[in-house]
């Protein structure tokens, strides 16, 4: 990806995070509520128990809604920045295509371990509208983290970054290192 097509990238998840309202405590039911609400469009979050080594959270738009499913066994860390990451596609219009961003759609067995409820006809309708490419894949993971970063800081305003630092890969490194703690990284000229 060029350097101007990663700058535009970040401007783009930057505004959508930014503008995403987050409810204050946070509380990720409330979050995507919100969304939903805005968008006009039911939300039906699925807590699901995952395979090993099946997929973490999955997005499914059918003409009624959009289901996030998301793993009940994992941290409660990481469900919410499964969930922020599905709401990422939403938020950015993602609407998939029949291969993802490793080129494979997710498989059938899966799927019924998965949504084990739903008909097996309506999953393999649904599934096909739901994987991404890696660009898409790529905003979804970057509008979660920013959002994520918002919820840390515990208000929906954005973080004091200086002005040199407040785009591309050292104000992407800046920020990270914000979230998690990390320790300011020097600049080398």
């Amino acid at each position: 990806m060029a350097d101007r097509q990663r700058e535009q990238l970040w401007r783009r998840c930057r505004r959508l995070a930014e503008t995403a309202a987050l409810p204050e405590p946070f509380d990720s039911g409330r979050f995507v509520a919100g969304i939903a609400a805005d968008r006009g469009r039911p939300i039906e979050l699925m807590p699901v128990n995952t395979p090993s080594g099946g997929p973490c959270g999955l997005l499914m738009s059918t003409e009624r809604a959009d289901y996030i499913l998301y793993p009940t066994n994992t941290t409660a860390l990481h469900r919410r920045h499964i969930l922020l990451h599905e709401v990422g596609h939403l938020l950015c219009g993602h609407v998939g295509s029949d291969a993802g961003a490793d080129g494979a759609a997710i498989d059938s067995a899966a799927s019924r371990q998965l949504m084990p409820s739903l008909s097996a006809e309506l999953v393999r309708r649904v599934l096909g509208r739901t994987t991404y490419t890696a660009v898409e894949e790529q905003e979804a993971e970057l509008v979660a983290s920013l959002i994520a970063q918002r919820v840390a800081r515990g208000s929906g305003t954005r973080p004091a970054v200086e002005a040199d630092e407040s785009s591309g890969f050292d104000g992407g490194m800046a920020r990270m290192d914000n979230l998690f703690g990390g320790k300011p990284r020097r600049r080398h000229p």
